[in-house]
């Protein structure tokens, strides 16, 4: 059967339509330059997101700020800290994690002077960590825990992650301070500032997820999924070619690829079969525990229902 030209090229607009609909699944991502968060920038500039029919916009926005992003629609998803999640569902910001990308090796610590031999001698002292609500406090806030103190117990004085290791190695009067990697070698590389009392090695409570708004989640189940997807591609990438991986997460904070490499030895991005171990109950069990810690320490003044900000339907 013939078809007549105009009808031809109707049907052939509308498959280009129906194309390019796949490939312009929206979505507003906010991260930091935390290495950890890397395969996204990855999955963008590799084109795995593309190729997936995911149109994302990569923001970077300070940890204390994108949850505020989020609640004016800036972005609809984000990347941060498992127990940021509660901060901000608290906070009233609804989100729900639906993705882990990586657990910190190392790349998270504390550093403290000479002088001080366990982190109780921390009693009393300065010790510099970024605003309530971000990773570096709730670590802070976790190693005194540990060890039988509170935050209550020492002056902090507010420095984000950069800031506070330049302090630090600065010989400012300070006791010590809560940073991570890249911020962290800083101490590591100047001895004479003083050492590293503890790291997540001692210490495994730093975990990165990725998550949506609710709303985001259920008006575009198949973008989430395949955000999902993307992630889990750009892993499988720096396992295959980790060098050209390496040079394209690098870049994108300024590191070459060598630089970028040393970076990430720190931690441990997680595939597809970790997730569904940690989302099988570990994230569970420690947003339990991070929750207590999160209300005795006055950063949330009111649990929440913690099932509500987990899906494990993602990774399955």
């Amino acid at each position: 059967m013939r078809i007549g030209y105009g009808i031809a090229a109707a049907l052939l607009a509308g498959v280009c339509a129906t194309g390019a609909q796949a490939q312009d699944m929206k979505v507003g991502i906010g991260i930091s330059g935390w290495t950890g968060f890397a395969p996204l920038i990855l999955a963008r500039d590799a084109g795995i997101f593309k190729a997936n029919g995911v149109d994302a916009t990569i923001k970077m926005i300070p940890q204390k700020d994108r949850h505020l992003a989020i609640a004016s629609g800036d972005i609809q998803c984000a990347a941060t800290t498992v127990e940021t999640w509660i901060v901000w569902n608290a906070a009233g910001v609804a989100t729900t994690q639906i993705f882990q990308m990586d657990k910190s090796y190392g790349a998270d610590g504390l550093a403290v002077r000479g002088d001080i031999k366990s982190i109780k001698d921390l009693k009393g002292k300065k010790v510099a960590a970024w605003a309530p609500g971000t990773s570096p406090y709730f670590l802070l806030s976790w190693f005194l825990k540990k060890n039988g103190l509170s935050v209550k117990d020492v002056s902090v004085v507010s420095l984000d992650p950069q800031n506070a290791a330049k302090a630090f190695v600065s010989g400012q009067d300070l006791a010590a301070a809560a940073t991570y990697e890249p911020y962290l070698s800083t101490v590591r590389n100047d001895p004479k500032s003083g050492k590293i009392i503890a790291t997540t090695l001692d210490y495994p409570m730093v975990m990165d997820t990725f998550g949506c708004t609710p709303k985001y989640l259920t008006e575009n189940r198949k973008a989430a999924e395949a955000i999902t997807k993307s992630y889990f591609e750009a892993v499988a990438m720096i396992a295959k070619e980790p060098q050209k991986s390496f040079g394209i997460m690098g870049a994108a904070v300024k590191q070459d690829a060598a630089a970028f490499e040393k970076s990430q030895s720190f931690l441990r991005w997680q595939d597809k079969a970790a997730n569904q171990k940690f989302f099988g109950g570990e994230l569970q069990a420690f947003l339990a525990e991070a929750q207590d810690l999160l209300l005795e320490t006055g950063v949330i003044k009111a649990k929440i229902d913690l099932a509500k900000i987990v899906d494990a339907s993602f990774v399955k």
